[in-house]
C-alpha cells in the first residue's frame, strides 16, 4: 500500500465522520496510511484551493475552477512541475477519496514549464572540506549520506535492524516512490557507527526499563508485529534526544532526530569550510552519484543505489560530468601571436 506520487490504495471507500474538511481529509489519509508530511501537504495545497476560490466548498466547485488553480501555480507562481503535479494529486483525493464526488478525467491546466535544472555537486576536495568542519552525531550522519547516497528523510528514519554491518550495506525502506532498496555502507564508518550504536542503546534500555521504548510502526505493522514498537531491532538509528507524545495517537515515543539538526550543521559546516556553492543535504547525495560514475561506476549501478526507477533520471548526473571543464583547454592557448 503507497503513499507517493499520488496513486491512490485499492481499498475500500472510508467515510469520514461529519466536521470540518481539513479534517476529513486527515481521518481518511491516516485510514489509508498515507505519512505524517503526505498529510501535511495535501491539507496544505487543498487549503490554497479552496482559499484561490474564495473559500467555496469544494462541491461546488469543479473543472473550470481546479484549472485555473492549477494554471495559476504555473503561471503566477512559476512552481516546478513536480509541484503542480502535487497539488493535482491532493485535489484528486480530495474529490474521489473524501467527498466521494467525480472529477474530470481531461484536466488541461496550463502546464509548469520551469526548467531542470543541473544539481550542485561538490568536488572531493570541497567534499573533505566541508567534513572536516562537523563533528558528532551530524558528521557521522553526513558520511552515512555521502557514502550510501541517502535522502535526508531516509537517513533520519533509518532503522537499526536495516543495518547490516557483515554484508556492507542499508536497507532503506520505503524510499521516494515507496520502493526498498539496498545502498552501500562505508567500511570507515562502520566502527564509528557501532560506537554511536552502542551508546543508542544505552538510552533504549533506560526507556524499556521505564516503560518508554515504543517506536512508530509504519502502516498495519504495529498491529501485525505487536511487540516490533518496543524492540530494540526497530528502534531509530538517530533517535530524539527527549520522548515526545505522537500528535496522531498521543502515545509516549521517542521519535528519530529532527531533519533541521543536519540541515543546520551542514550550512554552518559549508561557510567555515569556505565553499561558496549552495549546499544542502541532498547535495551530498548528488555528489556521491557523481563521484561515483567520475570512478566509472556503471551508471546502472548508481541507479539502484539511488533508488531511481527511470535510469533517465540518474544520467542528469552525467550531464553534470560534462559541465566539469577543467580538462578542457580553451582554443585560445593554442594560439601562437
Amino acid at each position: 500500500m503507497r503513499s507517493r506520487k499520488g496513486n491512490i490504495p485499492d481499498k475500500p471507500l472510508f467515510r469520514p465522520q461529519p466536521g470540518k474538511l481539513l479534517e476529513q481529509v486527515s481521518e481518511v489519509m491516516r485510514y489509508y496510511h498515507y505519512s505524517k508530511r503526505s498529510e501535511e501537504s495535501y491539507r496544505r495545497w487543498i487549503k490554497q484551493f479552496i482559499l484561490f476560490n474564495d473559500k467555496r466548498h469544494p462541491s461546488e466547485l469543479g473543472k473550470p475552477e481546479i484549472e485555473r488553480f492549477l494554471s495559476h501555480l504555473a503561471v503566477n507562481r512559476n512552481v516546478a512541475s513536480s509541484t503542480q503535479s502535487q497539488a493535482l494529486n491532493a485535489i484528486v483525493f480530495l474529490y474521489k477519496k473524501v467527498l466521494d464526488l467525480p472529477i474530470a478525467d481531461d484536466l488541461a491546466p496550463i502546464r509548469s514549464k520551469k526548467p531542470v535544472r543541473l544539481p550542485v555537486v561538490l568536488s572531493t576536495e570541497e567534499m573533505s572540506r566541508l567534513l572536516a568542519q562537523m563533528s558528532g552525531d551530524n558528521l557521522l550522519m553526513a558520511r552515512l549520506m555521502y557514502g550510501g547516497g541517502l535522502r535526508l528523510m531516509e537517513l533520519v528514519r533509518l532503522r537499526v535492524k536495516d543495518i547490516d554491518f557483515d554484508n556492507g550495506y542499508i536497507v532503506v525502506r520505503d524510499g521516494k516512490g515507496g520502493g526498498d532498496r539496498t545502498t552501500l555502507l562505508g567500511e570507515s564508518v562502520v566502527d564509528d557507527l557501532k560506537a554511536h550504536l552502542a551508546q543508542v542503546r544505552q538510552v533504549y534500555d533506560q526507556d524499556f526499563a521505564d516503560g518508554n521504548a515504543n517506536v512508530y510502526m509504519p502502516n498495519a505493522l504495529a498491529q501485525k508485529f505487536r511487540n516490533a514498537p518496543s524492540s530494540w531491532d526497530w528502534q531509530y538509528a538517530f533517535p530524539s534526544k527527549k520522548l515526545s507524545k505522537d500528535p496522531r495517537s498521543d502515545a509516549i515515543r521517542r521519535h528519530h532526530v529532527s531533519e533541521s539538526n543536519l540541515q543546520k550543521a551542514i550550512r554552518v559546516a559549508k561557510n567555515r569550510a569556505g565553499i561558496t556553492k549552495p549546499t544542502t543535504p541532498h547535495t551530498l547525495r548528488h555528489s556521491f552519484a557523481t563521484h561515483l560514475l567520475e570512478a566509472g561506476t556503471n551508471i546502472r549501478v548508481v541507479q539502484k543505489l539511488l533508488g531511481h526507477k527511470d535510469v533517465k533520471t540518474t544520467e542528469i548526473y552525467t550531464h553534470v560530468l560534462q559541465q566539469q571543464l577543467h580538462n578542457v583547454v580553451s582554443p585560445l592557448e593554442r594560439l601562437k601571436f
